[in-house]
This record gives structure tokens, C-alpha cells and sequence, in this order.
């Protein structure tokens, strides 16, 4: 039964998942029908992760207050609800704010499930069940991809969200079946002020860097937003300080295992989070692939990622989450930076083994920041490290489209061009996969026994 949980949970991960990738795959075709152009839509890309980490922060006190199943299941339906909305978009604006809905509904169902598991689990089985709680989450940007490209090629993209509504139902109906019940903690209070703050911070941030280098908008006008963001995240700091209970805990970063797991996963995922915007438009921009073909060689990437699961718990009971974790930032950023180097006139099968290659080390670092996160800190304070941790993520995740997104629009510029060439990716994946790699700084301090009681690691010696 133990088991049936994550895969329950999974579910949310499934449907997350699998749009990410899907859409990521149909953006020329979105962009076409809508008319606009695929770079300007990383706006819906980046919408989705705004909304995000402005609701993550307040999913765990969401959870403890109603009652976690509940809130997931909420979740679910909100996530359904947005998905409609992006079916029945039909510009840029309306797509942006259909996925900023999504958003909020992924925002409480990724973390929630999280914690759910973590609470359901004890430490020494952790890793085991993230693995678990993982591996049916691959199966969305497994089959995502050639089912976004083949329904954007062979019919109407709007199909890709209308996937949603039966996964969905079938993830309300388990959880209400199969996911524990918590009690609702009554006294659990809002801090208001501090959402708002945060969110502010957050969207300024996020969107800023998002636009600042679209054509139909003056460079001016996403630093003025950037710079809000960054006032608005100064203010919150003060807040928390002198708030008994804030939003985020940021006292928790005073852990030692959570703070280089937030810090070097936000980089890693950076690096990483522009992948999955850079190389369908590679494909389909660059090279002249279709969605199908371009969502046929997107799925390669996770067949590594499925095959690291089974692996993972020997890997960092051998090698401890230190070793682990500097030596696949080395090796999963090195995998991002060559992609930039294939060309159409290269055999398939060498990008394809990039990728595999690349989805193994990728998907060992997640797992391995996940449960490293939550090595050291106490249980009563697990909701508020999971609100914390998923947060961070987003914000990096949206980051790393941001900046691959202004590297391929300033190339373009300087070109006098209309679309990126493939010399404009090879420098956009040049620099994703440098920052990935910067992610190791954040591990060299940790003791090699870090994570020990997770690991196993203490049990060989």
C-alpha cells in the first residue's frame, strides 16, 4: 500500500509534466495559429512558472489548515480548469492567462503531493520513494512530446490540453481512495502581507527578465519590472524577520543540506530549464523538423532519466549525496553545453545518446536534491521546507527559459534576422549548460556524510 501512494501522487506530476513538454514541443504551432511568434510565447511558458512560485509558498500552510488531500484534489480541478482555458484561447494574452491559471493549480499539486509523501514516509525509505513517486511523473514528458507533436502536426493543437480533463478525474477519484487523511490544523494562520510580498518579488523577477528583450516591448520596461521584483523580495526579507510565523521560513536556509539543495538546484535548474524550450525550436526553427519529429527525439531524454531511477538509491549509498551531486552538476551541465554542437547533417543517433546520456544525470541530481533537502529538517517544519524548496525551483526554471529565450532573441537582433539560426543555440546551450555546471560550488562544503540516514551510506561503513 505504502507504494500505491506515490504512484497516486504521481499522478499530478504525470499531468505537469507532460504539458511542460507538450507545449514546449508545439510552440511553432501554437504561435502560428495565434499569431505571434514562438520565442515572444515563452511569455505562457514563464506565466505558468510565475503563478507557481507566487501560490507554492503558501501550498503547505493551504495543506495543514484544510487538510492535504483536499487541497490536492483542488488542485487538480484548478489545473483542469486552466487547462479548458488554454483549449479555447485564441491570443497570446488569453493563453498567458489560461496558463497562469494552470499555474495555480499546479502550484498546490506538485508540493502538496510532495509533502504528503514525505509525511507518509519515513527517512530511511525516502529515496526510495521518491523514486516510486517519479518514475509514473517520466511517463508525461516520456509520451508528451510525440503526442504534442504528432497532435500539432496531424490536427488541432488545442487537443493537447484537452487530454487533461479524463487524467484528472481519474487522480481525484484515487486520491480520494487511496492518499491518507491528515487532520486540518485549526490554528494555522495566513501571513497575507507576506504573500503578497513574494509574489510581487517573484512575478517582477520572472516576467522582467522574460521581456525585457522582446521586440514589441521597450528594453526599459522589464528592467523597471525587474528591479521591482528585486525591491519587492528586499522588503519581504525584512518582513520575515520580524514575523513570528512568514510565509517562507527563511531561517530554514540556516540548514545546511536544505540551503545547498535550494541553492545549487536553483542553478542546476537554470542551466537545465531552458532545455526543454531550446531544443524543440532547435529542431522545428533550425533544422526543419516537424512537432512529431522534434517530440519523437525530445522523448530521449527521459528514457535515461526512467533507467537512473532503479539506480539511484545504490549510487548515493555507494558515493554519498556530496560525490553525487558535484560529479552529475559536472556531467548533467556537459550534456546541456554539446547539444549546441549537433547538426542536421550529424547521424540522429549521436543527439539521441546526448540526450539519454544527459536524462540519466539529470534526473539523479533532482532526486538526489529532493531528499538531500529534507535530511536535517525537523518534521514539524517540512511544510514550510517542501513550500520553500518548490518555489526556489520554479523561479529557476523560468529563469533558465528567460535567459535562453533573450540569447536567441539577441542574436536575432544583431543579425538583422527574423528567426534564430542554429550558431544562435549553439550559444544558448553554451551558456545553459555553464550555469548547470555552476551548481557544484554549492556542494563542495558539505561533509562527505551528509544525508547519511537517507543515503544508507552510514549502514556500509
Amino acid at each position: 500500500m505504502k507504494r500505491i501512494v506515490p504512484v497516486v501522487l504521481a499522478v499530478a506530476l504525470f499531468m505537469e509534466n507532460m504539458d511542460s513538454t507538450v507545449i514546449a514541443t508545439s510552440l511553432a504551432t501554437i504561435a502560428e495559429d495565434i499569431g505571434t511568434n514562438p520565442i515572444a510565447l515563452k511569455l505562457a511558458l514563464t506565466s505558468y512558472y510565475v503563478a507557481l512560485a507566487t501560490f507554492i509558498p503558501i501550498s503547505g500552510r493551504m495543506a495543514d489548515r484544510f487538510g492535504a488531500r483536499l487541497v490536492f484534489q483542488c488542485a487538480i480541478a484548478v489545473f483542469m480548469m486552466g487547462s479548458l482555458a488554454c483549449a479555447m484561447s485564441n491570443s497570446i494574452e488569453g493563453f498567458v492567462a489560461a496558463r497562469f491559471l494552470q499555474g495555480m493549480g499546479g502550484a498546490m499539486m506538485t508540493p502538496v503531493g510532495r509533502l504528503l509523501l514525505v509525511r507518509a514516509t519515513d527517512k530511511s525509505d525516502l529515496v526510495t520513494a521518491m523514486a516510486w513517486f517519479s518514475i509514473p511523473a517520466m511517463v508525461g514528458p516520456l509520451v508528451g512530446p510525440p503526442i504534442g507533436g504528432a497532435i500539432s502536426t496531424y490536427a488541432d493543437w488545442r487537443w493537447i490540453f484537452l487530454i487533461n480533463m479524463p487524467i484528472g478525474i481519474i487522480g481525484i477519484l484515487l486520491s480520494q481512495r487511496v492518499l491518507p487523511y491528515v487532520e486540518p490544523m485549526q490554528e494555522i494562520r495566513f501571513d497575507w502581507r507576506g504573500f503578497v510580498l513574494s509574489g510581487l518579488a517573484c512575478s517582477g523577477l520572472v516576467f522582467g527578465m522574460s521581456i525585457i528583450s522582446l521586440p514589441a516591448l521597450p528594453p526599459v520596461f522589464g528592467l523597471v519590472l525587474a528591479a521591482g521584483g528585486i525591491a519587492f523580495a528586499i522588503l519581504y526579507v525584512r518582513h520575515a524577520r520580524n514575523t513570528p510565523e512568514p510565509l517562507l521560513h527563511l531561517s530554514l536556509l540556516r540548514v545546511p543540506t536544505l540551503r545547498a539543495s535550494i541553492t545549487g538546484g536553483g542553478l542546476f535548474r537554470i542551466g537545465t530549464g531552458a532545455l526543454p524550450f531550446l531544443l524543440p525550436l532547435m529542431l522545428q526553427l533550425g533544422f526543419g523538423y516537424t512537432p512529431f519529429e522534434s517530440g519523437l527525439v525530445s522523448a530521449a531524454t527521459v528514457g535515461g532519466a526512467m533507467a537512473m531511477k532503479v539506480l539511484a538509491r545504490p549510487i548515493l549509498r555507494r558515493y554519498g549525496f556530496r560525490t553525487s551531486l558535484i560529479a552529475t552538476a559536472l556531467l548533467g551541465g556537459a550534456s546541456v553545453a554539446v547539444i549546441g554542437f549537433y547538426r542536421p547533417d550529424m547521424t540522429i543517433g549521436i543527439l539521441l545518446a546526448l540526450l539519454l546520456v544527459g536524462g540519466f544525470f539529470r534526473s539523479l541530481f533532482f532526486t538526489s536534491t529532493n531528499a538531500l533537502a529534507f535530511a536535517d529538517v525537523p518534521a514539524a517544519r517540512a511544510g514550510d521546507a517542501t513550500a520553500m524548496l518548490a518555489a526556489f525551483q520554479q523561479v529557476s526554471i523560468a529563469t533558465g527559459v528567460a535567459l535562453a529565450g533573450g540569447i536567441l532573441e539577441a542574436g536575432i537582433v544583431m543579425r538583422g534576422g527574423i528567426s534564430p539560426v542554429p550558431d544562435d543555440f549553439t550559444v544558448a546551450f553554451l551558456a545553459a549548460g555553464a550555469v548547470t555546471m555552476t551548481a557544484l560550488v554549492s556542494f563542495l562544503r558539505l561533509p562527505s556524510s551528509a544525508g547519511s540516514e537517507i543515503s544508507g551510506r552510514h549502514k556500509r561503513a
